[in-house]
């Protein structure tokens, strides 16, 4: 970063060359859109280049910053987008289950979706970092700015609503 922050733009290359696809990953999950996602991942990396002289690696490592960075760019992407699903996945795995697997397996992961898109932002964004992303809870923590005990109450109370979204659903009939 130091060499980002003297205007090394090789530097910078080496770290979305590290950097990106994850910075990637986490927007589009984030940000409910694989579309958007790239954008997010560029604009994280201009910004970057934009404020290198404004990083202290004694407050955060490098990825803790960054994700912040994705983070809060995805957050106010989705914002304006009024909570769009995740885009799919791929559907059939190599084996090749059969139809009603097939379709079953679908309906979950739109279940699932669903149940993460009615959480408030931050818990969506905990759940994320922390099971999807696998950031530790210190780094998961940093990166939402909150404590570590704060981080634990957010994924407690998150997985609690996504079970109660599930529980709704499955009563109201929507069984996977």
């Amino acid at each position: 970063m130091r060499a980002v922050a003297q205007g090394d733009q090789r530097a910078l290359r080496l770290l979305m060359e590290r950097h990106m696809l994850r910075s990637i990953s986490l927007a589009a999950r984030v940000a409910g859109s694989a579309a958007d996602a790239d954008e997010i991942g560029q604009e994280a990396f201009v910004r970057i280049w934009q404020h290198a002289a404004r990083y202290d690696p004694r407050r955060a490592r490098f990825t803790t910053w960054l994700y912040q960075i994705v983070m809060n760019l995805a957050l106010d992407r989705r914002r304006k987008r009024q909570h769009a699903p995740l885009d799919e996945a791929g559907d059939v795995a190599a084996a090749e289950p059969g139809i009603d697997e097939v379709l079953i397996d679908r309906e979950r992961r739109r279940l699932a979706r669903e149940a993460m898109d009615s959480l408030p932002e931050r818990q969506r964004a905990a759940l994320i970092l922390f099971h999807v992303e696998g950031l530790s809870g210190r780094d998961s923590a940093a990166v939402l700015g909150v404590s570590e005990k704060g981080l634990e109450s957010l994924l407690s109370r998150g997985r609690a609503a996504c079970r109660e979204f599930v529980r709704m659903k499955q009563i109201q009939g929507e069984r996977p």
